[in-house]
């Protein structure tokens, strides 16, 4: 986890496409925000693994949003209350849960289906913001951190320059 910290840290100042670390962001809310005990959870995270993103701020935002699950599940478990008892999705969900396989996704619990319909519906809002972030960060931020005094010294341990070191090299 420290070396993807590292990682992201060096990416949002370096000159990378914001967009990666952008996405990377709100995909990881949606991973983090959906419970990990089912088959649609294991599915996402191997397709978003394929897919050209930032890792650091995908494992950073997971962590995140699996801290707030705990505030924002009533939510969406209302939510998904909602969907799955819509007159008019009923045909669909009865195909699904009849087609091998589908029913090992557990779309059909209403924290599964509110939090990946949540999370769909704040993908880009999340990207946007994730991505002012990383603009603010790069423009304001870093070099104000930079030029603290406090980390200069931090730098100067043996100890700590090593660790950046090895992680650089990873």
């Amino acid at each position: 986890m420290l070396k993807a910290l590292a990682k992201l840290l060096k990416a949002l100042s370096s000159n990378r496409d914001q967009g990666a670390i952008a996405h990377a962001f709100a995909l990881g809310a949606l991973l983090g925000s959906m419970p990990k005990d089912n088959l649609l959870w294991y599915l996402l995270f191997v397709f978003i693994l394929f897919m050209r993103i930032q890792r650091g701020a995908l494992a950073l935002s997971i962590l995140l949003f699996s801290l707030l699950t705990r505030f924002t599940d009533p939510l969406f478990n209302d939510v998904g209350y909602y969907v799955l008892t819509q007159e008019s999705l009923q045909p669909l969900f009865l195909k699904l849960i009849q087609t091998p396989f589908v029913a090992f996704t557990n779309f059909n619990n209403t924290i599964v289906m509110g939090s990946l319909v949540c999370c769909v519906v704040a993908y880009i809002p999340l990207y946007v913001l994730s991505r002012i972030f990383v603009h603010v960060w790069r423009r304001y931020i870093g070099n104000f951190l930079r030029k603290l005094k406090f980390l200069q010294m931090i730098k100067q341990v043996p100890l700590v320059t090593k660790l950046i070191d090895a992680m650089e090299e990873a």
